[in-house]
């Protein structure tokens, strides 16, 4: 038998589980009193649902599972290897949310502000910041195609990393239907606009050289390809600039619009700004697109966008919807490594009692369980060991039943 959990996931002991479960706390804090409701789906989604939910690449990324029984004998008959599974994991929150406002639409409000905290799964080469099971923290709005509603994620899922100590950030904002008119604006074909999302999508790993070739290799036309290239490397590529070249004004409106109202909901706390570049990955976004960036870790810690067309998917009317989800797993791998404290928890103490004496720990411990967490240890032969174990885990102090009745503090 194999100790190790299963490549891409990762068991955590108590103090990374005590991280993750505060980090969750009060982000679920800050989502609630912002007026979202919390809802919960099963980690198990129709194949079906799945392959048709333009997720882009994330589709090559399922974990499927197999038919059972009579069904999958007679699916390996077939030689079809499609016909093998009917059920797979989900890989985001956005799909099963659709599906449940699908089924559920006559018991919720319109517009529906909903929380997803939960897990998802995706068949990842995995490696740091990349695993096979992982948490995401959503919001969506369902019902509204109001500007108010990407103003008010954007302005939610803000206070909720500020909540959680992350500082100095930056949101990038862009909109599908702005990129979609410069890409026609250079000249490719309405068809080929998302295989040009996906190489555009790469800018920040391959460069524009990069993005060149990429297209040309694709076979896309010399000059078009010349003209896009040099239309994106323009700086500063603004809002205005783009007006140059775009004839759908409403999205750039719209993108100008956000942005002033949230750098007056902002305060300085953090940055807004248009960024032409950013594409995000998946297929289902209509409209408005952000990520927020950490300028202190250089990475991207949360993202979403609009996805109008989604729910209509399985309902056959268009219902619009946009959501915001936050990096979970890179935030608390990051806060991990810098040994952050848990702001506000209550201190940990332990109280230490000889074998024979378990009622009077326990009545002990209760007397201090309205300002502590605290948790009872026999006494050891060497105390010694039990002491800086203590310490590594985080206890305050302890108690130690048979020789004082004073706290003696592990942690200064």
């Amino acid at each position: 038998m194999k100790v190790n959990s299963v490549k891409g996931t990762n068991d955590y002991l108590p103090k990374e589980t005590a991280l993750r479960d505060y980090l969750q706390g009060k982000i679920l804090e800050t989502y609630r009193a912002c007026g979202f409701e919390r809802i919960t789906t099963p980690i198990l989604e129709d194949i079906e649902n799945l392959d048709k939910s333009e997720g882009g690449e994330n589709l090559n990324l399922l974990f499927k599972i197999l038919k059972r029984g009579e069904k999958l004998q007679e699916a390996i008959a077939s030689g079809n290897p499609k016909e093998l599974s009917d059920m797979g994991l989900r890989y985001d929150l956005t799909l099963p949310l659709s599906r449940y406002y699908a089924c559920n639409r006559n018991s919720l409000s319109t517009p529906f502000k909903v929380i997803q905290i939960d897990r998802v799964f995706r068949a990842e080469r995995p490696q740091k910041g990349r695993l096979r099971e992982f948490v995401q923290c959503d919001i969506d709005i369902l019902g509204s195609s109001s500007t108010n509603c990407e103003v008010e994620l954007i302005d939610t899922t803000a206070k909720a990393l500020l909540n959680i100590g992350i500082e100095n950030f930056r949101i990038r904002i862009n909109d599908r239907r702005i990129l979609k008119n410069l890409i026609s604006a250079a000249g490719f074909e309405a068809a080929d606009a998302d295989s040009v999302c996906i190489t555009f999508d790469k800018l920040d790993k391959i460069g524009a050289e990069g993005v060149r070739k990429e297209l040309l290799d694709k076979g896309f036309a010399d000059a078009t390809v010349e003209k896009f290239v040099s239309m994106m490397s323009i700086t500063p590529f603004t809002l205005e600039e783009a007006r140059k070249y775009c004839t759908d004004t409403e999205a750039i409106d719209s993108v100008a619009s956000i942005i002033d109202t949230v750098k007056q909901l902002s305060g300085d706390r953090y940055q807004i700004e248009y960024d032409r570049s950013l594409v995000r990955g998946q297929g289902y976004y209509t409209g408005t697109i952000f990520e927020v960036e950490s300028l202190d870790f250089g990475s991207s810690i949360a993202g979403g966008g609009r996805y109008d067309n989604m729910i209509g998917k399985f309902i056959g009317e268009s219902v619009p919807a946009v959501g915001f989800s936050i990096g979970f797993e890179r935030i608390a791998s990051i806060l991990m490594d810098k040994q952050a404290k848990l702001s506000g928890a209550r201190p940990k103490l332990a109280v230490i009692y000889p074998e024979n004496d378990v009622v009077a720990a326990i009545k002990k411990a209760d007397e201090y369980r309205a300002e502590y967490d605290v948790t009872l240890f026999e006494k050891p032969k060497k105390i010694g060991k039990l002491f800086g174990k203590l310490e590594d885990a985080g206890f305050y102090g302890c108690l130690i039943l048979d020789e004082s009745s004073d706290i003696k503090i592990l942690q200064k």
